[in-house]
């Protein structure tokens, strides 16, 4: 446990990588949204909730499709009424319960999606492309020791 009285001599170089952390993630996502806009007319929110949905091909509530993207059911509904006009999703009422409506891809939508996340994959691919495999088992790495920081606290 660190003394709260003594400063941490690693505190701003921690501070830095979270900073350069974050301007990286947020570049690739400016990127990834510009690439979905300019080659397949979408957006990247359309694309989260198609892969949400791909995971789950037997579909799932709107309040589950919300909790699963950490969005607002609001937001949720807006994203899946578009794919819905277009054909790409499909709501169906619960046989046992009139109140729950559930959610899936039609077969044109995972037919779209799945292009979508080979391209999308492709495009991650070129961003990161300079990290050689012992780059990335090292972030790797890193990244899991980061994220557990809050359990071990």
């Amino acid at each position: 446990m660190t003394d709260p009285a003594k400063p941490d001599p690693l505190s701003k170089r921690r501070l830095k990588s979270w900073i350069r952390l974050l301007g990286v993630t947020r570049a690739a996502e400016n990127h990834l949204r510009e690439f979905l806009r300019v080659n397949h007319d979408t957006t990247l929110p359309r694309f989260d909730v198609m892969a949400a949905l791909w995971r789950r091909r037997d579909g799932v509530t709107m309040s589950e499709l919300s909790r699963m993207l950490l969005v607002s059911n609001g937001n949720a509904t807006a994203v899946v009424d578009r794919l819905e006009k277009d054909g790409l999703a499909k709501r169906t009422q619960s046989a046992t319960d009139r109140r729950t409506v559930y959610v899936a891809l039609t077969e044109e939508g995972l037919r779209q999606f799945e292009q979508l996340a080979t391209d999308h994959e492709g495009e991650v691919n070129k961003l990161f492309a300079s990290l050689t495999e012992d780059d990335l088992d090292a972030l790797t790495e890193i990244l899991k020791r980061a994220g557990q920081r809050g359990e071990t606290a």
